[in-house]
């Protein structure tokens, strides 16, 4: 075998979002695109020489491809061993475990989360550190830069690894070790969750449904909750991990798990419904006739962690994103423990994590987590669920009651105008924060508008500070709007509308949501001119 030094030109449009590279799978397929980026992710990397990568994905169109790349350039860049899935199989927070197990120096996690997949769909490429988690800005944009000179990358000449069975070989003098993607993750899952507890509620005729959308989460789900704790064969549903999903769009939302949210509304719904995204670290929970928002979610996990022997002896902290509701703001303050306020994007919640400030974090993007992993992990939240409904022996719909009566009700929704010409998005955010400072006072459809601001973060940890993470306009009575351009798209630009209310007094935790916040709705169009700069007159998707 040989190492050979390939000579590259960059490409201009290889800046990490959010959660790493995201493009279209045909853009993936230009000449040295996936190699260049990958270089650049090395180049800017110091002491790995000798060290374990962990490699894996979520099954998508073209996984197994770049995996074979990864695998020839992680021996050519001087990497000891390389640890990878089964199949090309690894869910995010999977991933994340196995770096934390095993040492690893980092991981490649090849997806582009809850984005369609196949031939003309979305691939995704993201760097994850040591500690497991999202690399953090000063990576990302020295990757960047690095993408934007870079004039070579190294390869091996090596033949393709058999990736579908478990085992060892080698490229080049690099260990590669393929793993059974499952069996480290759902060990630690028993570490957490009172397996008991669960089994014997199944046992008892708990009957649940579980939508894997043929993404990642197919082959976790069905070990665990049916293997593991017994539920009874077809609850977990659509479990095969498909390239294409199936044809269908796993972002596990009302729109796109409408088939799940039907079942759970109807007179022969089972106790529980649930469903996780294209690599695993979503989620979204249904009870029998009842929507929790990501927001809730996040609240009543915090404030029932305790139940779970994981979370026995209490919570050191709470992080949520900043525009996910104040939900739990209220059980942080109940509790007597901190709440940390981030932008949008995992990779924030890393510092506050390893420091010991938090142990279980949210974001409205139905994303929730704990300090098990260092990303948000969408089985997670799913078992944690079930082990608060066997211990408590109440339904969603009655924990969720108790929930507001205890602490009030923020009405929330989310409203995301998809593929939004980049430049009538740029333009509408752009006149947003021209205008910040003469908003306060102002009325618009009967709410006096308290505060306006364009929210900047500055981590606790290391004092290091992000601006322009999103427009806030708060309302006398603690309403509130917030406008945010998404870093998780690949056509145009997505724009989201956050809407949230509070509600604390008797006979008014039980109102329709679409109607709790039908002011602010015209309200946050008046406002920012949604219609004036999108031409769209309704969003595409409202969660």
């Amino acid at each position: 075998m040989m190492i050979r030094t390939v000579a590259t030109t960059p490409y201009d449009d290889q800046k990490p979002g959010t959660s790493g590279l995201r493009k279209k799978v045909p853009v993936f397929q230009q000449p040295n695109y996936a190699e260049n980026f990958i270089q650049s992710v090395f180049d800017s990397l110091e002491g790995f020489k000798g060290k374990t990568l962990v490699i894996g994905g979520d099954g998508r169109y073209y996984n197994r491809e770049v995996i074979q790349t990864a695998i020839r350039m992680a021996a050519a860049n001087g990497f000891g061993r390389a640890i990878v899935g089964k199949g090309g199989i690894l869910s995010t927070p999977a991933a994340s475990n196995v770096i934390r197990k095993h040492g690893a120096f980092g991981g490649l996690v090849l997806s582009a989360s809850h984005n369609p997949g196949g031939p003309n769909e979305d691939f995704g490429i993201k760097y994850n550190v040591g500690n497991g988690g999202p690399a953090p800005e000063r990576i990302t944009e020295a990757v960047f830069a690095r993408s934007k000179e870079i004039d070579r990358y190294l390869i091996s000449d090596g033949a393709d690894i058999d990736i579908d069975e478990v085992g060892e070989g080698s490229v080049d003098g690099m260990t590669v070790e393929i793993i059974d993607p499952v069996a480290d993750y759902a060990a630690l899952m028993e570490t957490l969750f009172d397996f008991a507890a669960i089994r014997a509620m199944f046992q008892g005729g708990f009957r649940m449904a579980f939508d894997a959308m043929h993404a990642v989460t197919g082959p976790y789900a069905k070990d665990i909750l049916e293997r593991r704790l017994g539920a009874p064969g077809g609850s977990v549903r659509n479990f095969v991990p498909l390239p294409d999903f199936g044809g269908h769009h796993p972002d596990p939302n009302l729109v796109h798990a409408k088939e799940l949210y039907d079942l759970m509304m109807s007179a022969g719904a089972p106790d529980f419904g649930a469903a996780s995204d294209g690599d695993g670290d979503r989620n979204l929970i249904i009870g029998k006739g009842i929507f929790v928002t990501p927001s809730d979610s996040l609240a009543m996990l915090a404030a029932n962690a305790h139940l779970a022997p994981g979370y026995a002896g209490g919570l050191a902290g709470i992080a949520r994103s900043m525009p996910t509701s104040a939900a739990a703001d209220r059980v942080a303050e109940k509790l007597g423990i901190g709440l940390y306020e981030t932008p949008t994007g995992w990779k924030f919640f890393g510092n506050l994590l390893d420091a010991g400030k938090v142990t279980i974090c949210g974001e409205e993007s139905a994303g929730t987590g704990s300090d098990h992993v260092r990303e948000k992990d969408g089985l997670w939240a799913v078992l944690l669920w079930l082990n608060i409904l066997a211990v408590r022996r109440q339904s969603v719909k009655e924990i969720a009651a108790a929930h507001w009566a205890e602490y009030g009700r923020n009405y929330y929704a989310r409203h995301d105008y998809e593929a939004v010409d980049t430049d009538a998005a740029n333009r509408l955010m752009a006149e947003l924060r021209g205008k910040l400072a003469d908003l306060p006072g102002m009325e618009v459809n009967g709410l006096t508008i308290a505060f306006a601001d364009d929210f900047e973060y500055r981590d606790p940890v290391d004092q290091s500070v992000s601006r322009h993470q999103g427009v806030r306009i708060g309302f006398e009575g603690g309403s509130r709007v917030v406008f945010r351009l998404s870093g998780t798209g690949t056509s145009g630009a997505t724009l989201r509308v956050y809407l949230e209310r509070y509600e604390s007094g008797p006979g008014r935790l039980d109102l329709a949501t679409s109607d709790a916040l039908a002011e602010l709705v015209a309200a946050a169009d008046e406002i920012a001119g949604i219609a004036r700069h999108t031409g769209r007159t309704e969003p595409d998707v409202v969660t």
